[in-house]
């Protein structure tokens, strides 16, 4: 298994300590007032553990726990809260029927937290911008904080729409307390600091997985500009990458979320995790999602189930859907592991599905040691040939669909009776050919709401799926109540909430 490096981890160790002040309060605000370093308040390293910190960010509840969860998949057509009937009971109605509350849990940790990770980059920035010498490490952490700031707006803008805008170095709690920028200023700073980023980010990181890459900060661009519909910037971004002959389709799909395949060819961007009974840096995704069972198959919260439209959406024989679904009552490859059959829910996400033999190493059911895999190279081919096919021409259907080719083809693996080769040169017909490739290759990882919304077929799906509460305004959560009152009239509600 792959994991990140002593020295990172000493390194890390350090920065989380730093992160704590910025993160542990319910209140991102409450932030103590800092001077501004000079260059020789800065010694060496001191900016790259600033940054470590930022790194340490990511792994907070809001930014890879349940409030991200919920957010980006539970709010999907074909997943649903899962979890208990006491759970389902108190947060189906919030994240499955679209009755947004003005303030809870979830939604008021992804608020603080995310803006606690932008705290942290805008950190690096402002130390950064002290130094009068720019080394090339110096523009390496420049690099890594802006892809990590651009990432935590992307997330914002997607789930609030309107956010404030911060991006200096808070002095204050009255600095920070600013108006909503619009969602055009908002992508105005993800294009500049993706950019900027995509400058001076190295390809790979030697003994450092995790940190953010050229390809890294390309699948984000790729991802901002087919939010907004500008697929020809998108298929420039998105072939890059797949140029660049740092990813690859090479990792079997059965493989794909198993803890040995963590940062591998298939990895664009991955939360790091460590917690081995020694050392406890871990993060809770698997946690949240893993079966609400009992004894030794007590592995989680079980929030997050897939529902039977993922269950259906598979084609016949597909291979993917027995490594997208967990099963309760038989036993589940690869490990054989049988779930009893009165469990609450008929079906997990096996996408968290953690190894027996590394409970029983470290001790622990809670998975807190799995990766959190945030982009796929399956995600940018498929984002490539979706881009492809909506710029349009002969050409651009070619390559729109070799790329969906190439998915299909490491789905099918030796079985060539499965998933037929896609032929069809017809705009539309290939168009709906593609969505349904990332429904299924990308099950319950994240992609589908946000998919069903940047389509503008949100409304429409989510109704035909049963979901007759959700109306435009469910594409954006309300701002945490709490955020609006603290601010004092300066943060306004969104719209008809």
């Amino acid at each position: 298994m792959r994991k990140i490096n002593n020295t990172y981890i000493k390194t890390l160790t350090a920065a989380v300590l730093v992160s704590l002040f910025a993160s542990c309060s319910t209140d991102w605000l409450d932030i103590k007032p800092k001077g501004r370093f000079t260059e020789d308040d800065l010694p060496a390293g001191s900016l790259e553990g600033q940054v470590f910190a930022a790194y340490a960010g990511l792994r907070s509840e809001g930014t890879s726990g349940l409030p991200y969860i919920a957010a980006h998949n539970i709010r999907a057509d074909d997943a649903m809260v899962g979890s208990s009937p006491g759970d389902f009971a108190a947060a189906s109605p919030i994240y499955d029927d679209f009755n947004y509350p003005l303030t809870h849990w979830l939604t008021n940790n992804y608020w603080t937290d995310h803006y606690a990770l932008i705290n942290l980059t805008n950190n690096v920035l402002a130390a950064a911008d002290s130094i009068e010498t720019v080394t090339d490490i110096t523009a390496l952490n420049v690099g890594e904080a802006k892809f990590l700031r651009a990432w935590a707006y992307f997330n914002m803008v997607r789930t609030f729409g309107e956010v404030p805008l911060i991006d200096f170095r808070i002095e204050d709690q009255a600095s920070a307390n600013v108006p909503k920028s619009t969602i055009a200023q908002i992508y105005t700073l993800i294009d500049a600091d993706l950019r900027d980023a995509i400058a001076v980010l190295p390809e790979t990181w030697d003994n450092f997985p995790g940190r953010a890459t050229k390809g890294s900060a390309l699948a984000v661009q790729t991802k901002t500009f087919m939010a907004r519909q500008r697929y020809a910037d998108a298929l420039n971004a998105s072939m890059q990458i797949i140029n660049s002959g740092v990813y690859d389709l090479s990792v079997p799909y059965n493989m794909i979320f198993r803890e040995e395949s963590e940062n591998s060819k298939e990895s664009v961007f991955e939360v790091q995790a460590l917690s081995d009974g020694v050392q406890d840096f871990g993060i809770t995704y698997a946690n949240r999602q893993g079966v609400r069972g009992s004894g030794e198959l007590d592995l989680g919260w079980g929030w997050n189930v897939p529902n039977d439209r993922l269950v259906n959406a598979f084609e016949e024989g597909d291979p993917r859907k027995d490594v997208t679904l967990l099963y309760s009552g038989q036993a589940n490859a690869p490990y054989g592991e049988i779930l009893p059959s009165n469990l609450p829910r008929a079906y997990w996400n096996k996408k968290v599905y953690t190894n027996p033999a590394l409970r029983r190493q470290y001790g622990s059911r809670s998975g807190n040691w799995f990766n959190f895999r945030v982009i796929r190279y399956a995600d940018i081919v498929l984002l490539a040939a979706e881009a492809a096919n909506e710029v349009g021409g002969e050409a651009n259907t070619v390559i729109a669909l070799n790329y969906l080719e190439q998915v299909r083809s490491r789905a099918r693996g030796n079985n060539a009776s499965v998933l037929p080769r896609v032929t069809t040169t017809d705009q539309v017909q290939l168009r709906a050919a593609i969505r349904h490739e990332r429904q299924v290759e990308l099950g319950m990882e994240n992609e589908r709401f946000f998919d069903l919304v940047r389509w503008n077929i949100d409304v429409e799906t989510m109704q035909a799926a049963g979901h007759t509460n959700y109306q435009l305004r469910n594409r954006y959560f309300p701002i945490p109540q709490p955020e609006v009152d603290r601010s004092a009239g300066v943060l306004i509600q969104n719209p008809n909430y």
